[in-house]
């Protein structure tokens, strides 16, 4: 859908907007956003394949708006309570959650006005900003919140000088972006990692696609960026691939001297979606996706440019067909649930481990983890037909555990999250789980045995850094020691072995490895032998866990 084919009238000339109006503001935020997703996602402080911010906050924003893509109503504040309710039922991750707080506020403001003027909207974004201090148990500066609080007191400076919609907006989206500059001065570990907030980041362009809009300019074509080789980000996020994405096209080349990078990317855009560019060292890297039978467009359009060196395609189609066919095929023995028991729900981030947790005796399992962070509804969805009214959620990844605790406002049953950071705690807890116990005292079990296992974690750097003391070359196996980085190394092996002396497992009895799906049982089992060799006093356990882009997770206990 052409977001500018619409701008028949100019919106500026309003002075105030009903819901109608707000659809429309609300489509081109997300459409900005959507089309600034990589950058976002680009600025990860770990260089670990994570729940990507700029993917979950499209998400999250796609969900607000399908919620009123097909509402005639022209009342402003009903439209944004619906804008906030889909975007709560939507939201995924810690930024997605605290966005859908920010519509929630606004919506408490403007409670069913007819039109919001420049009087509600300044009332409506001190209420946002205050719903999302009041959302998070431990606020922090240098985020999102930062952010929203700092454009909640321009939007009332500049309504002290002029009531003027757009001059607030124009104040307010300048607010944004000098806030999101300055995050690094107020969150160290930003600064070290010298990236702005990701988060704050995308509220940002949210905020400067509506005012795009009412300026009349492009939503479709990001302002030209390139961004630095190793911090380009083709993880890819299989569901939302749309129509006419049907093939993934990566190209390194070497431009010619004159290489006009402006109308490079207009060409490129007539293509294909999803475009990136990085550059490393005179080599640039080409991300797109194009339809079927285009996937040889983007190579000549490369080579009047320049001489490319390296291609690589995937079929994005087949693969979404494979994975759908996979999940469809693969059933579990999840734990009968009687009325009056307690029911655990774990969200899980691969079929092996899945299958544990099912042994365990789990009553439901979502899907997702560190690179595909699940979603409001599908949590509530897990449970809420489950017959019983005691509920216990076991997030399992610390990017899931407030969209878990947003679920479990969203129902009458009496529901506990279990904040779980990682698998093998959540496995820990699951362990202490009492079906009819009392619903107190388990809880407090569960909490505790978490207490009683270390977590570690091998994958692959997504970019070049210095954090945490470690340097740290993209490419690399890097180890995680409950969620610090401690080691980074080419070798696997090195990797697993380094991870378990810093977190001193000879003090342990139990070493359990789950291996990924980029693992063979052969070479798990081989670096189990190693582990056997350094560590004879402990017991060794290997388990297929079954999950991407992480080689191993480990549990110490």
């Amino acid at each position: 859908m052409d977001l500018e084919q619409k701008q028949k009238a100019h919106p500026a000339e309003k002075q105030a907007l009903d819901g109608q109006a707000l659809k429309k503001y609300l489509e081109a935020g997300l459409t900005w956003l959507r089309t600034n997703q990589q950058i976002v996602n680009s600025l990860n402080v770990f260089p670990v394949p994570d729940g990507d911010t700029g993917t979950n906050m499209v998400l999250t924003m796609q969900a607000a708006y399908d919620e009123i893509a097909n509402n005639n109503e022209t009342n402003f504040g009903k439209i944004v309570h619906a804008v906030a309710h889909g975007a709560l039922m939507g939201a995924r991750g810690n930024s997605g959650v605290i966005l859908s707080q920010i519509w929630r506020g606004f919506a408490r403001a403007v409670d069913n006005i007819n039109e919001l003027d420049a009087e509600y909207l300044v009332k409506g974004l001190a209420m946002a900003r205050d719903t999302a201090y009041k959302g998070v148990v431990r606020p922090v500066e240098g985020t999102i919140l930062t952010v929203a609080k700092d454009i909640a007191t321009a939007a009332q400076n500049a309504f002290l000088e002029k009531a003027d919609m757009k001059y607030i907006l124009e104040k307010v989206v300048d607010a944004a972006n000098e806030s999101v500059q300055r995050t690094p001065d107020l969150l160290p570990v930003l600064k070290e990692a010298g990236v702005v907030d990701s988060g704050g980041k995308g509220l940002f362009f949210i905020l400067e696609g509506m005012l795009r809009y009412v300026e009349g300019l492009s939503l479709e074509s990001p302002t030209t960026t390139v961004l630095p080789l190793a911090s380009m980000n083709l993880q890819r996020t299989m569901e939302t691939i749309e129509p006419g994405q049907d093939v993934e096209v990566v190209i390194d080349f070497r431009p010619f001297e004159k290489f006009d990078i402006e109308d490079f990317y207009n060409d490129l855009e007539k293509i294909g979606t999803s475009i990136q560019l990085g550059e490393g060292d005179g080599i640039y890297r080409l991300h797109i996706h194009v339809a079927d039978g285009r996937q040889y467009e983007p190579i000549e359009h490369v080579k009047k440019v320049g001489v490319f060196t390296k291609v690589a395609m995937e079929n994005l189609a087949a693969q979404m067909e494979q994975i759908e066919q996979k999940s469809s095929g693969s059933q579990l023995t999840l734990a009968r649930v009687e009325p009056g028991q307690i029911a655990a729900v774990a969200v899980v981030p691969g079929s092996g481990i899945a299958r544990i947790f099912a042994s365990l005796g789990v009553a439901a399992i979502v899907h997702g983890g560190q690179t595909m962070n699940p979603s409001t509804q599908e949590i509530l969805s897990a449970f809420e037909n489950l017959p019983t009214d005691r509920i216990v959620i076991l997030p399992n990844n610390k990017n899931i555990i407030q969209t878990a605790e947003a679920a479990s406002t969203l129902t009458v049953k009496k529901v506990a999250v279990v904040p779980s950071h990682s698998v093998p705690q959540g496995l820990a807890a699951m362990m202490r789980l009492i079906p009819h116990g009392d619903f107190e005292e388990v809880i407090k079990e569960m909490n505790a045995a978490m207490l009683d296992v270390e977590s570690g974690e091998i994958t692959r750097a997504t970019r070049s850094i210095e954090i945490d003391g470690v340097t740290v070359k993209e490419g690399e196996f890097i180890a995680l020691h409950n969620g610090k980085l401690v080691l980074s190394t080419t070798n696997l092996e090195e990797a697993t072995l380094g991870l378990l002396r810093s977190a001193h497992a000879d003090h342990f009895e139990l070493i359990t490895l789950f291996y990924g799906k980029d693992v063979s049982k052969q070479e798990a089992n081989h670096i189990a032998d190693q582990i056997r060799f350094a560590y004879p006093e402990q017991e060794i356990e290997v388990q297929d866990g079954g999950q991407p882009h992480y080689y191993f997770i480990i549990s110490i206990e």
